[in-house]
């Protein structure tokens, strides 16, 4: 008997073990709908992106229509022909030629996203045009990518550890590190691609000058400088021993399901060998033709990496570390990060968020993100961002 009313206890024990995990079974459905409700959105592959009405994304909908037809009346008004625009701009340069394609750009166009959805868009955003030092934040994101999987072991390391082939052997620049070219302070003296460094932006009214600048030390002077960037990009393919496209491709656009329209140009003698194979360095901007030439909707994805930390859905494509990194204000440049310029103190963009920053190129190409207000703006030939970005954000309802 003791059996069988111990057998009876244990059936009742169970029985109220049973209802206890059903009632807290029923309890954890709506906390496990609710954080499914929650998750970011993310848009599906090429094409597919969901759009939201401008009340509902958190927008005061006469007003946007005024800033989006605020950014249509100031867009680019220079010619379309961007080989003779960029002859035009920098031919006072010594050694200036065009050695990368170049292509007639589109007219003005842009899009704005809030909460990943798409909240306003005008203009022919699938064209691609090409998109000038918005490739800088490109290539620093590709450095980004050697950093987090080791290929760089520090920041702080000097290049001439990795790249062993005289370029940066002198004393002057076996200083450098790769933090250095990241944020423009490396003042590397040399020639690449048949342009001298010095050659780029001169200073001074003196061209005799121009090619025995005073050199400063490494980390002590921002000076923006394509051949540079170049050099970082050179270096980069050294590091990853196959072209950038490549890498950027298969590790992020792909991922974040961009278009497979783009494309990331060097120059016409910026091929190397790297272990028999002859690879392409591809420069950081069209200074002289090349760079990335690219859609806005797959210049928006890029934003919208940047504006969730680096990750798409449940995976971290870009080390939270470096982004943040990245975003860290140069110490003799305070608006400037790695190849990203940032609004610290509100001081390139007053209506906006320190927080914010941006991809910026000649003609008007702007990535702005503002995580603050959950925002992606991206201008294509609309020079005028401060003015443009003042009238989006005074069309959020929360800005009243």
């Amino acid at each position: 008997m003791l059996h069988h009313a111990g057998c009876g206890k244990t059936q009742r024990s169970r029985f109220r073990i049973e209802q206890l995990l059903l009632f807290f079974a029923v309890l954890a459905v709506p906390v496990v709908e609710l954080g499914a409700q929650q998750r970011p959105y993310f848009p599906e592959a090429w094409g597919q992106w969901e759009t939201r009405a401008a009340e509902r994304a958190g927008f005061d909908p006469e007003k946007l229509s005024a800033a989006v037809e605020f950014a249509k009346q100031h867009a680019n008004e220079d010619s379309k022909d961007l080989a003779q625009v960029i002859a035009a701009s920098f031919s006072r340069e010594p050694h200036f030629s065009l050695i990368g394609p170049t292509n007639p750009r589109g007219d003005a166009n842009g899009m704005i996203i809030r909460g990943g959805y798409i909240v306003a868009e005008w203009g022919d955003t699938d064209r691609v045009d090409m998109t000038f030092s918005v490739t800088k934040s490109y290539l620093s994101t590709v450095a980004g990518l050697a950093l987090d999987q080791g290929l760089i072991r520090d920041v702080h390391d000097p290049v001439r550890v990795y790249v062993r082939d005289g370029t940066f052997d002198s004393s002057h620049n076996s200083k450098i590190t790769w933090h250095h070219l990241l944020n423009q302070t490396s003042d590397w003296s040399g020639e690449l691609w048949g342009k001298p460094d010095w050659a780029d932006r001169p200073t001074g009214d003196d061209p005799q000058q121009w090619p025995h600048r005073q050199l400063r030390e490494p980390g002590t002077f921002m000076k923006y400088n394509d051949v540079r960037v170049n050099l970082l990009a050179y270096a980069l393919t050294h590091v990853f021993r196959k072209p950038l496209p490549v890498v950027l491709r298969e590790q992020i656009m792909d991922p974040i399901g961009a278009s497979p329209t783009w494309r990331w140009h060097g120059y016409e003698n910026s091929w190397i060998n790297i272990d028999g194979q002859r690879i392409q360095s591809v420069s950081g901007g069209g200074h002289w033709g090349g760079g990335m030439f690219i859609a806005t909707r797959d210049q928006a994805r890029f934003g919208l990496l940047f504006l969730r930390n680096g990750a798409w859905r449940d995976q971290q494509l870009v080390s939270k570390q470096w982004i943040a990194a990245a975003m860290t204000p140069t110490d003799v440049r305070r608006d400037y990060g790695y190849m990203w310029w940032l609004n610290t103190d509100k001081a390139r963009i007053a209506a906006a968020p320190a927080s914010s920053f941006y991809a910026a190129g000649f003609g008007g190409n702007y990535i702005f993100v503002d995580r603050d207000n959950d925002l992606v703006v991206v201008l294509r030939w609309t020079p005028q961002l401060p003015a443009v970005l003042k009238e989006i954000l005074s069309a959020l309802r929360d800005s009243d």
